[in-house]
């Protein structure tokens, strides 16, 4: 088994910033691709950024130039540095995540999900 926590969501007020963290945890030989994606009220969930394992990372044009993801490879953490927020990047944020098991299979996993509100 391997799970995904997010933490770091909450309420901030336009312009401010927040950091969202995962961790991934269980029975996990190595991790490729570490994503993060919202989904806001109505809509679909959409991918907001991306990072492989050598660092590559991509972004959602919505966000490029104030998102930033990054991450700890020896910690299986990886962050999501949100800067300059606007109302319309409210949405429930979800972490992703796939690799190889211990025992050789592949996993694909998903967090629970962390809200994140940006409001005056």
């Amino acid at each position: 088994q391997v799970q995904l926590k997010e933490s770091g969501g909450g309420l901030v007020q336009p312009g401010g910033s927040l950091r969202l963290s995962c961790a991934a945890s269980g029975t996990i030989f190595s991790i490729g691709t570490m994503n993060w994606y919202r989904q806001a009220p109505g809509k679909q969930r959409e991918l907001v950024a991306g990072i492989t394992k050598s660092g590559s990372t991509n972004y959602a044009d919505s966000v490029k130039g104030r998102f930033t993801i990054s991450r700890e490879n020896a910690k299986n953490i990886w962050y999501l540095q949100m800067n300059t927020l606007k109302p319309e990047d409210k949405a429930v944020y979800y972490c992703y995540a796939d690799g190889l098991k211990r025992n050789g299979l592949n996993f694909y996993t998903w967090g629970q999900g962390t809200q994140v509100t940006v409001s005056s």
